[in-house]
């Protein structure tokens, strides 16, 4: 469905590049986790997949055609949910109607579905809202378009407790195998649960690009205070218990994948976990 080429790219004010040669392939049909430390240009990548930034070199191909040149065809297709937005003090009624048009395949009924999964309705007046509130009406707004790509960016950001966990209901009942879905957070514990695929970047190199269901099937994670596992694993980080491990998953015993485990490993040990997925990380 996506396809970044050798993608480079440099804010004006600054010398150094952003994202240097980088390339990725996206497929239909997936939830994507997009993670990064500060600064690894996912919220850029982010734009530039969206046609919003122009890359120095390189580009981005969605279903064949440039998103750059912003064309009807791609625009009604996707939809971008960034960190921050703002949104205009008028009726959700109102905002509905004057930009629902731009999406064909916009659906009132999913609309009022989706906001119910944030226990809001439709008859608000966005100027009233919070700012988590604004967030919660604003990603029902981007799933009832019903595009074949939505993006968001740091969705979890701003929202409670209940909201975070009403987040991962909302994604999980608005996906099918049309839809792409990348989410770019550093909140891993707010989505490790509705992905399927997880993507991680550093310094314009793609470090993980596996499916949830092959990380499962080559690593193990768990917790323990055994200091001969800890010896054997991959990866430890300090826990209330002992450790949390990621082991070689030589029984096929399958694990809950520990998201954030995985990304520190991942950025300590890039070369170690991207050689059991056959991926080579430069």
């Amino acid at each position: 469905m996506i396809t970044v080429e050798n993608l480079s790219f440099t804010y004006r004010k600054s010398k150094k590049a952003v994202l240097n040669d980088f390339s990725l392939s996206l497929d239909r049909g997936k939830i994507y986790g997009l993670l990064g430390k500060n600064g690894a240009g996912k919220s850029t990548l982010l734009y530039l997949m969206t046609g919003l930034l122009t890359p120095k070199t390189g580009g981005v191909l969605y279903q064949g055609i440039n998103v750059r040149r912003r064309l009807p065809v791609t625009l009604r297709d996707m939809f971008l949910v960034p960190e921050e937005f703002e949104l205009p003090p008028i009726s959700l009624v109102s905002y509905v109607e004057l930009n629902s048009p731009f999406y064909p395949n916009f659906c009132r009924e999913d609309m009022v579905k989706y906001l119910h999964y944030f226990e809001m309705e439709m008859d608000v007046n966005l100027g009233a809202l919070s700012m988590g509130q604004k967030k919660k009406v604003f990603m029902s707004f981007a799933l009832a378009t019903n595009t074949s790509l939505l993006i968001m960016d740091e969705p979890t950001n701003g929202l409670d407790i209940p909201g975070k966990s009403q987040f991962r209901k909302f994604i999980a009942s608005g996906m099918n195998d049309d839809k792409t879905i990348i989410i770019s957070t550093h909140q891993v514990r707010d989505i490790d649960k509705i992905l399927d695929h997880v993507v991680i970047i550093e310094d314009s190199r793609v470090l993980l690009n596996e499916s949830t269901a092959c990380i499962s099937e080559k690593l193990f994670f768990t917790e323990s205070d055994s200091r001969t596992l800890s010896e054997e694993a991959l990866f430890t980080s300090p826990s209330v218990q002992g450790n949390f491990l990621i082991m070689k998953n030589e029984t096929g015993e399958e694990s809950e994948i520990n998201l954030e485990l995985l990304f520190n490993a991942t950025l300590s040990k890039p070369s170690e976990i991207a050689g059991l997925f056959n991926l080579n990380v430069k």
